[in-house]
């Protein structure tokens, strides 16, 4: 695409918004208060606003490669800080895809330079479930179900964090761990039980009361 025409683009978008509501940067302008942090991968055909029909302003988001939250990451930890304390938002989403490249790299063994410790998170994650992986023979069901475990792994990292068990506390914060299927479209709700697996967990790394 010839890049004078994302500003094109981007003129018209402007003649659409406001024809649909003269004062929508006015609006915009006043700043922010998301009810969502939604911590998502960086694939570029997965969209954040867009796969949840909500508009700017109402989701606050973070992406990366494969949709981690290492507690190394400055970025990701920021992230949390600032939604949680500053935003106060009231649900936290982390939401993987399948067909997902970080995913499939990761399971590869393979020296991917910068990525590898990146990557390793991801490998960690296979460790922890290996009993459970290495059950299933088909490895594009492999594949699906590691996509799926990594965004349980780090739902349970964000729990982990003083910011989100401070806000559990005073305002009932709840975190979520879905599936965008880039197959069909479909947003899934991997329904996990997060008292269940944090019950043996919480007295190593519970910070608040």
């Amino acid at each position: 695409m010839d890049i004078k025409k994302i500003f094109e683009n981007n003129r018209n978008w402007i003649v659409k918004q406001l024809k649909i509501d003269p004062n929508y940067f006015k609006k915009l302008s006043k700043g922010q208060s998301p009810e969502f942090l939604y911590i998502g991968c960086s694939d570029s055909r997965v969209s954040a606003e867009e796969l949840m029909g909500l508009e700017p302003g109402d989701v606050f988001v973070h992406r990366n490669i494969a949709n981690m939250v290492p507690n190394t990451d400055l970025n990701s930890m920021s992230v949390i800080n600032y939604a949680v304390v500053h935003l106060k938002v009231n649900h936290i989403i982390v939401c993987g895809h399948y067909g997902c490249g970080g995913v499939h790299a990761a399971m590869q063994q393979s020296d991917l330079g910068i990525l590898n410790p990146w990557l390793r998170n991801i490998r960690d994650v296979y460790r922890i479930h290996r009993k459970v992986l290495d059950t299933i023979t088909n490895e594009e069901e492999k594949y699906k179900k590691l996509i799926e475990l990594n965004v349980q792994e780090q739902c349970i990292n964000i729990i982990k964090t003083a910011e989100v068990q401070k806000a559990n506390n005073e305002r009932e914060l709840k975190v979520y761990g879905w599936i965008f299927d880039i197959h069909s479209g479909k947003l899934i709700d991997l329904n996990i039980n997060f008292a269940e697996i944090l019950k043996d967990i919480t007295k190593i790394y519970k910070i608040s009361d």
